[in-house]
């Protein structure tokens, strides 16, 4: 997913993403649905005794404690270190609704997921207090964490409520469930109490001290990251395997997303954003997330897609391949111009740089071939970056339970922050040249190329997470003609 330039601790980078925006707090209340006209449930007392009666004991034994339990009891610590004395609450967020009385998949709020632990199963309304330990504590804070409980079989919500009731979506933990699995203090969400001294999300201070928080990741979450990217690694080599079918159909992109969207649901939680399945001209979109195109011999594939793992993390990977098998001599030199600019990147990546430094390393590979090429004004002392309008998007972004994560650092963490070991981020610089600009040979017109790959950085340099999945030319056809047989 391309990175957006000029971030700043005001504003967020603005993608395509269906998760909850880091400048969102959720809001605590249930929706409120009118199915009057619908609903057909007998309201009598004799039905509510025959419904709630004659059921099985249920076998309510207590999980064992997640692995990312004590890792978020140290990220609960370092963020209530920083807010001594305040009370913090942080908000998973309601159900956003879709239309009448039908929802959107949840997805709790990021700085919730990264501070409990609770990822796809979280329940919708939960709150996570922070409260200032006693006197005497060897903790600065006590952590309590607020859900609904689920309704008795005894109640109507039970059977009638279609938002929360277990007839319709299933069985729901207990309190007691919860607390061992994520080894913190559970209470109802009815026993929550707000006031006025509450630090919130709301508050931009805890927003970016949340987010901020994210910018180096722990050893739980690098491994969970290598699971999304080598899940996402699967994805795309089904889609290869589906080109055939894909060019078939006259939504062909559609294939392709539907068949990388099934991986992602099969091995994690769902996608991680809307997936870009983009060909033919359509890779000159950046955020080509339509896909109802064609997918036709002789043009290429831009795939941009990323699985989110039942933890919330995700991979965010882009390969660029050629439709028909082979990249024609303009493909294949566009592509292995944007694959220099890449390894030129990851190559300055080691602690101690500039962030901006991976884009300005891109940035210099990409301005000598357009000028090589004879694109740009012919005037070397021109400071202006022409080449831009050929990569108008940023190199880099940091990468973890949001595509586009930590997006509420400050520029002086971010932008202009200084790497530092177990950040992980994306490179992913591209050549884009639309199909009416009169500024490129007709050759060239229609090529859209991106390469991308997730990085995390460490003690001497970098590793590259995605490194596995075909990134050379010649590499990237054998990939195909191999999941083709």
């Amino acid at each position: 997913m391309t990175a957006l330039e000029n971030l700043d601790s005001t504003t967020e980078p603005q993608n395509t993403e269906t998760h909850t925006p880091e400048t969102h707090t959720p809001e605590t209340h249930t929706v409120e649905i009118d199915n009057t006209n619908r609903s057909t449930t007998p309201q009598s007392d004799k039905f509510l005794d025959y419904i709630s009666t004659g059921w099985a004991e249920r076998a309510d034994e207590l999980p064992a404690e997640l692995p990312v339990a004590s890792f978020a009891r140290k990220r609960r610590d370092a963020l209530a270190e920083q807010f001594p004395g305040t009370r913090l609450v942080i908000q998973a967020g309601a159900m956003k609704q879709r239309s009448n009385d039908t929802f959107y998949q949840y997805r709790p709020h990021s700085a919730f997921a990264h501070l409990t632990g609770w990822g796809s199963e979280s329940e919708p309304g939960a709150i996570l207090v922070l409260d200032p330990a006693p006197a005497g504590s060897t903790s600065s804070h006590e952590a309590t964490l607020f859900f609904r409980e689920r309704a008795g079989r005894d109640s109507e919500e039970f059977f009638a409520n279609p938002e929360i009731g277990e007839f319709w979506i299933g069985p729901r933990p207990s309190l007691e469930q919860v607390a061992a699995l994520l080894g913190i203090r559970t209470a109802p969400l009815a026993a929550f109490t707000s006031t006025a001294a509450d630090l919130t999300l709301d508050h931009p201070e805890l927003a970016r001290a949340a987010s901020e928080l994210r910018l180096v990741k722990d050893a739980y979450e690098l491994a969970e990251m290598q699971a999304a990217v080598d899940a996402t690694a699967d994805g795309f080599t089904d889609v290869l395997a589906a080109l055939p079918k894909a060019s078939q159909h006259p939504r062909g992109e559609r294939v392709v997303e539907g068949v990388f969207n099934q991986r992602a649901r099969l091995e994690g939680n769902t996608v991680g954003y809307e997936t870009i399945a983009a060909a033919g001209s359509h890779a000159c979109t950046l955020h080509w997330i339509r896909n109802d195109g064609e997918v036709r011999e002789g043009d290429l594939l831009l795939l941009d897609a990323g699985v989110e793992l039942d933890s919330l993390y995700t991979a965010d990977i882009t390969r660029t391949v050629p439709i028909s098998g082979t990249f024609s001599p303009v493909q294949r030199r566009v592509y292995e111009a944007v694959l220099e600019a890449a390894d030129a990147a990851r190559a300055i990546v080691r602690p101690g740089i500039r962030f901006g430094d991976v884009h300005d390393a891109a940035m210099q590979v990409i301005e000598r071939y357009t000028r090589e090429w004879g694109f740009l004004p012919s005037n070397e002392n021109d400071p202006t970056a022409y080449y831009r309008r050929y990569m108008v998007h940023g190199t880099s972004h940091h990468l973890g339970l949001d595509v586009h994560d930590c997006a509420q650092a400050r520029r002086d963490m971010y932008l202009d922050g200084i790497l530092k070991e177990g950040m992980v981020f994306t490179i992913e610089p591209g050549l884009y040249f639309q199909p009416d600009d009169l500024t490129v040979p007709e050759e060239y017109r229609g090529i859209g190329v991106r390469i991308e790959d997730d990085i995390v950085v460490t003690e001497t340099g970098c590793v590259n997470l995605s490194a596995a999945i075909p990134r050379t030319a010649d590499e990237v056809e054998a990939w195909i003609t191999a999941a083709q047989r």
